[in-house]
């Protein structure tokens, strides 16, 4: 059976600190998994088959290692094989959005069938003609389909900076030849800026200040330079060429392995712009505006046109079509900005949580040595 799982984990380190691993312990449920680990937690591992995403909280001045930590593994299982439970389901969904505006249009809809009950003239099926169906479904799946395009834009940028970060920490591992431990503890701490960059870069996505996150990858001196800075994570992208540059005057590098490195940091800076122009460039206010008008006013018009042959049934056949509508125009909203905390958004945190466990298990690697 195919499960993915997100998780909210605490897993303490300091980013001079070498990880201390040590056995984890599991207990599996055939409803609920929960995982008491010993360790920091993989951000992304299999375990019988399940794929699981930790998602890790630093926490400043505390060592790798850890006391029993319990984490909750909340599941959410494929459609294929749990159909009902994922219609049914309310977490994730667009209902608690449009639960007001969808009963209001059922008690307006009741309404009206009394007005009908006690013999008013509200029965007009003319009103079908009002808003013509197939103009408000060009606008619906227009609105939709630009949001997820969006949405996937942004997934896409993000794919790319995961695997622009691992062809960068290879080529940095690989290629700086280090002989003293404090050099290797610099390029270390390089390879850790690599994630930084990825975490300011969500945090930035978010509007959100830099936080404990940032301070378990970064020396603490650069830590506190960030908080005076309005564009973290090109701050950061500048330490870590500023790094590559040192490397080549040091002869460790040769040009057009500099060439390169500056390349792949290049394309992690592009992504951040394309971020930032998926965030900053909202849908037009007026397409906006026009499609709730429409919607609006098709909704309130459906009693009109239904109360004279379905009576009493009004109301709930007002509420099925306006949830139907509403939810999709919410799907769009949903979507359109995947950087956030919603339950429909990318798992940033997850992503980051892949990238810091990627960088650690290359650290564990000596080059040279098969």
């Amino acid at each position: 059976m195919s499960l993915f799982y997100r998780a909210e984990a605490v897993a303490p380190g300091n980013c001079c600190e070498e990880p201390s691993i040590a056995p984890s312990r599991l207990k599996v449920d055939s409803k609920r998994l929960s995982i008491v680990s010993r360790m920091p937690p993989k951000p992304s591992t299999s375990f019988y088959g399940l794929s699981l995403h930790c998602v890790p909280s630093f926490l400043p001045g505390r060592s790798v290692k850890l006391s029993e930590t319990a984490i909750t593994v909340e599941a959410m299982v494929t459609e294929r094989q749990h159909w009902f439970r994922v219609a049914l389901q309310i977490k994730g969904s667009v209902i608690p959005s449009i639960f007001w505006r969808t009963t209001l249009c059922g008690i307006f809809g009741v309404f009206v069938s009394v007005l009908f009950y006690f013999k008013y003239p509200v029965a007009m099926p003319t009103l079908a003609s009002l808003i013509p169906n197939i103009v408000l479904g060009l606008l619906l799946v227009f609105r939709t389909n630009t949001a997820y395009e969006r949405f996937w834009e942004g997934r896409k940028c993000w794919g790319t900076l995961i695997n622009t970060v691992r062809n960068l920490a290879r080529q940095l591992w690989l290629a700086i030849a280090v002989t003293t431990p404090e050099a290797r503890h610099e390029k270390i701490i390089v390879l850790r800026m690599l994630v930084a960059f990825s975490v300011a870069m969500k945090l930035h996505l978010r509007y959100e200040p830099i936080d404990d996150e940032l301070k378990a990858l970064l020396p603490r001196a650069k830590y506190d330079i960030l908080h005076k800075m309005h564009h973290p994570p090109l701050e950061i992208a500048f330490w870590i060429g500023d790094y590559l540059q040192q490397q080549h005057e040091q002869n460790h590098l040769n040009a057009y392995q500099l060439s390169a490195m500056h390349k792949l940091l290049d394309t992690m800076v592009d992504m951040l712009g394309a971020c930032e122009r998926i965030l900053k460039t909202p849908m037009p206010m007026a397409y906006a505006i026009h499609l709730k008008q429409l919607l609006l006013l098709y909704c309130l018009s459906l009693p009109f046109q239904m109360v004279g042959s379905i009576g009493w049934w009004t109301g709930p056949v007002v509420i099925l079509i306006s949830f139907t509508l509403f939810g999709i125009e919410e799907i769009g909203i949903e979507i359109e900005n995947p950087f956030g905390h919603d339950p429909n958004d990318l798992p940033l945190d997850a992503i980051c949580a892949t990238m810091l466990r990627n960088m650690e298990d290359l650290m564990t690697l000596t080059p040279g040595e098969g």
